[in-house]
């Protein structure tokens, strides 16, 4: 992405196609005042620089039976770069770890969970997580609701 220049046009098909993602061409180019050739250019090029990452539909967690989400705050014995690399590569393999983020601070890593019921929860928790290597705490919050949940980042139109 280093040395991409991002005008108007590109934030514009940035912000249709982040809330439309299977938006036909055709459409898009009409939204953004190009021709289709011209803006599927455009949109192939911002893909090839890593702009835009992938294209996803958002599902209904609960409607497949994943009731529970929880955030788990984790604690590392050590924070040398092995040790935390060794976590994350841990993590990448749990399918219920929708979310890994490293912290500063008192708190290593922050995981957003997604689970059937608390049983299952508590299952992962004590065979997958909490033996996962250099884990040394895990402090769990059961989400009530959420009030607000939107992909990717604010865009001007």
């Amino acid at each position: 992405m280093a040395g991409m220049n991002i005008d108007d046009i590109d934030m514009q098909i940035l912000a249709e196609l982040q809330d439309n993602g299977r938006m036909t061409n055709v459409d898009l180019a009409k939204k953004v005042g190009l021709t289709a050739p011209p803006c599927l250019r455009r949109v192939r090029s911002l893909e090839d620089n890593g702009v835009i990452k992938s294209y996803h539909a958002m599902i209904d967690q609960a409607s497949l039976g994943y009731s529970i989400t929880v955030f788990a705050m984790v604690s590392l014995k050590s924070q040398a770069e092995a040790d935390l690399k060794a976590f994350e590569d841990h993590v990448a393999h749990l399918p219920e770890v929708r979310e890994c983020h490293m912290l500063n601070g008192e708190i290593d890593f922050m995981l957003k969970v997604v689970a059937r019921d608390l049983q299952s929860f508590q299952q992962f928790l004590t065979s997958q997580l909490t033996p996962a290597p250099n884990v040394v705490s895990v402090k769990t919050s059961l989400t009530i609701r959420t009030a607000k949940n939107l992909p990717g980042v604010p865009l001007r139109k």
